[in-house]
């Protein structure tokens, strides 16, 4: 079975937080993205709106 993913295929990641600006995760949560459980996915997935706002806002 698929594991959805967040990803919007804009991989750029912000130098100063590590967090990509397309999706909000940082490198190693997208290269574990399968392998996590689904409990750290969604913890993961709940912290990707704040993260996208910080990154939105310093633009």
């Amino acid at each position: 079975m698929a594991v959805k993913s967040p990803c919007i295929d804009l991989c750029v990641f912000d130098g100063k937080t590590g967090w990509c600006e397309g999706c909000g995760r940082t490198r190693q949560e997208t290269q574990a993205w399968r392998k996590l459980s689904p409990y750290h996915r969604k913890e993961t997935e709940r912290a990707l709106p704040a993260r996208l706002k910080t990154l939105n806002g310093r633009k």
